[in-house]
């Protein structure tokens, strides 16, 4: 097994081919487009590199599909599933990045006027979005993926608040 320091990234690409059995990098692209995404963004040729560099590293094997258009499918090695679940036991904690667009223009002086009324309209737009997937698939989900969705909805809670909040102090400033 070739040298690899792993990354998040690589981390979900892991996870994904693991969940799915198999998986083309096409596979693993909209699989995490499908689920991840909301909370875990991951371009597209991130996703690709990701992949040959499991591959180099021995975590991941590809076999190529008679079938078709003879796709090459990619497994995980035993390599591969042990550095999966070293990952998934280790307990340690990275700080938050949140990459709120809206914070950061906030912070080099944005309006709040202009800003928080789109930004509460997106929230709850997202968290609506949030709320009606759990309503419908929520019994299909593992607990983990359960509990993810629910960390999305409180998420989007919150920054509805937050930007209620951030236009309201707004409001109360300029009316001095």
């Amino acid at each position: 097994m070739a040298d690899a320091r792993l990354t998040t990234s690589s981390y979900l690409v892991l996870g994904i081919i693991d969940k799915l059995g198999e998986a083309s990098a096409y596979d693993v692209k909209g699989e995490a487009a499908r689920t991840v995404a909301p909370f875990w963004s991951v371009p597209h040729a991130q996703v690709y590199a990701q992949c040959e560099r499991l591959l180099e590293a021995g975590l991941l094997a590809q076999v190529r599909q008679e079938s078709g258009r003879n796709r090459r499918v990619l497994t995980l090695t035993e390599d591969g599933r042990t550095a999966l679940r070293t990952w998934l036991d280790d307990p340690a904690f990275v700080p938050v990045e949140a990459r709120e667009r809206g914070i950061l223009k906030l912070w080099f002086g944005g309006r709040p006027d202009v800003l928080a009324p789109a930004q509460v309209s997106e929230h709850e737009k997202t968290l609506s979005e949030y709320e009606e997937l759990a309503g419908s698939v929520g019994e299909l989900l593992t607990s983990g993926q359960r509990e993810a969705l629910e960390f999305g909805i409180r998420y989007e809670r919150m920054m509805v608040d937050f930007w209620h909040w951030v236009h309201d102090r707004d409001e109360r400033t300029t009316d001095r």
